[in-house]
């Protein structure tokens, strides 16, 4: 089965910065602007001069920190969250960026410890609850990893990604049922979503649903999963 979904929000670019320097903001500004264009080492400098005009500006450390985890600079981005955290603790975000980082670390321990501050500094942080689940998942904790995808969805339940992964960690406990209903949610939400329609599928073939199982297969390979095919040409013939 194809891989799990991280979801990995910017932090938002609308805050307010935490200090009255207008020069650093109009840094700041530029900085998100380039991170929006996806170019992260010019974004990099932007935040750069902000913060050497205001040290104190923890969201631009956060959005170093994003632009240097897209640049595959995940230490710089570690360290970045990490003095954000530092100048501003109760920044749920600043955390929770950290986690994703960890996570593509596979610091699966310090993943999970920066999940849980996020959600408790804000209880209502859905993608927090959300890629706790899928660490968890990761070390067997499954029962651990539904209970985190549940309370995304109570909080969000407009995200198919949090179905999805749910589905995937209802396959692992041979849930193949509630497995099926939550990849249905997901393409209910997101119709042209590869990776629910292939694991459906197999999910189905499973199940001895052939036909309806290659239906989705074929559905996956429209919307681009390549590895749907294997699977389809296996059953075909």
């Amino acid at each position: 089965m194809s891989k799990v979904e991280f979801p990995v929000p910017q932090f938002p670019k609308n805050m307010t910065s935490t200090g009255n320097n207008q020069l650093a903001e109009v840094y700041f500004n530029r900085g998100n602007a380039k991170s929006d264009l996806k170019d992260y080492p010019e974004a990099i400098a932007e935040y750069t001069k902000a913060l050497e005009l205001n040290p104190e500006l923890a969201e631009a450390f956060i959005n170093r920190g994003m632009a240097k985890q897209n640049d595959y600079d995940r230490k710089g981005a570690i360290d970045d969250f990490t003095k954000a955290i530092e100048i501003e603790p109760g920044l749920a975000e600043a955390y929770y960026n950290r986690g994703i980082t960890k996570c593509s670390l596979k610091d699966n321990k310090g993943a999970i410890t920066d999940f849980t501050k996020a959600i408790e500094i804000n209880p209502k942080f859905a993608p927090a609850y959300n890629n706790r689940g899928i660490v968890k998942a990761e070390i067997h904790d499954y029962n651990g990893s539904i209970d985190d995808s549940s309370k995304a969805i109570e909080i969000d339940p407009k995200d198919s990604t949090t179905y999805y992964n749910r589905g995937k960690t209802k396959c692992y406990l041979e849930d193949y049922e509630g497995a099926i209903i939550d990849f249905t949610c997901a393409i209910r939400i997101n119709s042209k979503s590869a990776s629910a329609y292939f694991n459906r599928g197999v999910v189905k073939l499973i199940l001895d649903q052939n036909d309806s199982g290659l239906v989705d297969l074929y559905k996956a390979k429209y919307y681009g999963d390549e590895s749907a095919e294997g699977v389809i040409k296996k059953y075909c013939t």
